[in-house]
């Protein structure tokens, strides 16, 4: 087995070069896609831009609650509907 065969692509990951575009989903869920492809179709892009670590560094910023958004509205629901029981 040669070298490149034993390197794990996440090992290849680390010297990226790409530019990438953060995207939310409507599930409020963030993922970071290369800005030579179009998004998606369920994704759109927030207006960040730029090298793997700066697009990861802002989901880590803004992204919190990692729980999907109809989770987080019936979550939200139930304690409401509890509380005023």
């Amino acid at each position: 087995m040669t070298q490149a065969q034993q390197t794990p692509s996440a090992a290849a990951g680390e010297s990226d070069d790409l530019v990438y575009t953060v995207v939310i989903n409507d599930e409020e869920q963030y993922s970071i896609w290369p800005t030579f492809r179009a998004v998606p179709a369920g994704w759109r892009e927030v207006g960040v831009s730029g090298a793997k670590a700066t697009c990861l560094a802002h989901i880590d910023a803004v992204w919190t609650d990692m729980r999907p958004a109809s989770l987080r509205r019936h979550m939200d629901e139930a304690a409401s509907k509890a509380s005023a029981s």
